[in-house]
């Protein structure tokens, strides 16, 4: 690789690193051809962790980082002063193709800023998966940026050689997303959500290819006073009314030369993770909005403890749960035990009347769970009465939880 061709990779690279969404999960079992090259799996490719432990990567950059739009929170917006690079569709497919080769990514997610025209944007982007999988016969992942404002056409043609395609919401409030972003749409936003939607149901009937992996979205929050209330209703509407494999969250950053109406500090990363385990509990657990909010104050979601930790204490009614005849239901509220946990339990429990040890084998998050679980030799009706209940089971201040 030249230098030149270095640099731009490095600027565009660079410049990528602001988009959470994208995550690969979802992507149907594929290998290349005999004179192909590459393959991806169910598990897909990103720069996370799959299901089964394994740490899997892409190559991350941007078409362009040149963009005719002016969005306040953006580093690329047309009125920044940061380094400006572009890379042809040529050069995008050379440098995954070599990247491959040798073995430095299993995929490739590919964004822009908007150059020229939406439409021409799109079909830069579409070009290269469509050199990638015609030409070259790549069969790694491929996960794009869908341009709301692009002709539909150029949409669905990206649709038949990319495995994602997602459109940034950017703000969970239209009205902030107007003030923040005046050129972009939030109508056509989701118009363009539908749009995929359709062409991935209508393909799954047909049994024919089309973005198998489904769509993303993500969300700045921080950039305005949005309440995560707010932004978690707005997920949850996506996922009922778009059918979206994931909405990312990402904490805003403020950046070089921002506008004034931006805040001048950075939104709290915990903010990011609370709304990333509410977000869990949404989709896996069974909670609503209401629920995983009520807990908080002024539509905000407590910070120093987990959003299923937090809800317990205020449903005791509804505890201790009997880990030996209790429905999944219930026990996906218990704090502690997650999805995988609960099934494991579900399944030993067939066999032999499960005890507090029973439990920590099964489950990593038997400490928190004990103060909510009857077993065959566990009753903890005392401990479910204290006051001081939350304040005994909220970990640390500075440690950041994952999702139970």
């Amino acid at each position: 690789m030249d230098d030149t061709l270095r640099t731009k990779l490095g600027i565009l690279a660079d410049a990528a690193k602001y988009d959470a969404s994208c995550a690969s999960s979802g992507g149907r079992g594929r290998k290349a051809a005999r004179d192909g090259i590459g393959s991806t799996t169910g598990a897909g490719i990103c720069h996370s962790y799959t299901p089964d432990g394994r740490c899997v990567s892409l190559l991350k950059i941007l078409l362009t980082n040149y963009c005719l739009f002016d969005c306040a929170y953006c580093i690329n917006r047309r009125s920044s002063n940061v380094e400006r690079a572009r890379l042809s569709v040529d050069e995008v497919v050379r440098i995954t193709l070599g990247f491959y080769k040798r073995n430095y990514i299993e995929g490739l997610f590919l964004s822009s800023g908007i150059i020229r025209s939406p439409d021409h944007t799109m079909e830069q982007m579409m070009l290269v998966a469509r050199t990638l999988r015609q030409a070259h016969g790549f069969a790694g992942y491929i996960h794009l940026k869908a341009i709301p404002e692009a002709s539909p056409w150029l949409v669905e043609q990206a649709g038949l050689w990319a495995d994602r395609l997602s459109v940034n919401i950017e703000l969970a409030s239209d009205i902030s997303l107007k003030a923040l972003a005046p050129e972009k749409d939030a109508p056509g936003i989701k118009a363009t959500m539908g749009q995929m939607q359709e062409r991935m149901l209508e393909a799954k009937e047909e049994r024919r290819r089309f973005a198998p992996a489904g769509q993303s979205t993500q969300m700045i929050v921080g950039a305005d006073d949005t309440t995560d209330e707010t932004v978690l209703r707005t997920s949850a509407g996506l996922y009922g009314g778009y059918g979206l494999k994931r909405v990312y969250y990402s904490a805003f950053s403020p950046i070089p030369e921002a506008s004034r109406v931006l805040p001048v500090k950075a939104a709290p990363l915990r903010r990011e993770n609370r709304l990333y385990q509410a977000d869990w509990l949404l989709r896996f657990y069974g909670f609503t909005v209401e629920e995983i909010t009520a807990g908080g104050s002024a539509g905000m979601l407590d910070l120093d403890i987990d959003p299923k930790l937090a809800w317990a204490p205020k449903h005791r009614e509804r505890f201790p749960v009997d880990v030996n005849g209790a429905d999944r239901e219930l026990l996906l509220r218990v704090p502690g035990l997650g999805a995988r946990a609960v099934d494991r339990i579900l399944r030993a429990r067939r066999q032999t009347r499960l005890t507090l040890d029973d439990i920590g084998r099964l489950s990593t998050g038997v400490k928190r769970a004990r103060a909510f679980l009857i077993t065959a030799d566990h009753h903890p009706l005392k401990l479910t009465d204290r006051s001081d209940l939350r304040e005994r089971l909220a970990p640390p201040a500075r440690q950041l939880e994952l999702f139970a």
